[in-house]
């Protein structure tokens, strides 16, 4: 993930760390559904400790933007994407059911690309 710290900021590092993600959805780079990486690996990454990065995490659950599911970890929400949470249940929905008949995911795109016509 593309997160650089500036610790010369007057801007605390948990508030980059969380104004990053918040920017990365906000412009389409993490959508909908795609997992953050777990709180130790990125306070690892970023050289930061792990209460920070949780404290970011927190904030931006607060806000909306990330949701947690437990040991499946952390994900971008629809709105922090800009996606209507309809266009999310309908993909969601597609996928389960492409999974259940066995179409491979790289099926399953293509599918996708031909019924919106790219």
């Amino acid at each position: 993930m593309d997160i650089v710290i500036d610790h010369d900021a007057a801007t605390p590092p948990y508030e980059q760390v969380r104004l990053r993600i918040a920017e990365l959805a906000s412009t389409g780079v993490l959508v909908a559904g795609e997992k953050l990486p777990p709180v130790r690996a990125l306070a690892a990454d970023l050289g930061l400790a792990v209460n920070t990065v949780a404290r970011a995490y927190r904030e931006l659950e607060l806000a909306g933007l990330v949701e947690t599911r437990g040991r499946l970890g952390t994900v971008i929400t629809a709105r922090a994407a800009g996606t209507s949470a309809q266009a999310q249940r309908a993909a969601t929905a597609y996928a389960e059911k492409v999974s259940a008949l066995g179409v491979p995911p790289e099926t399953a795109l293509a599918l996708v690309r031909v019924a919106l016509g790219l």
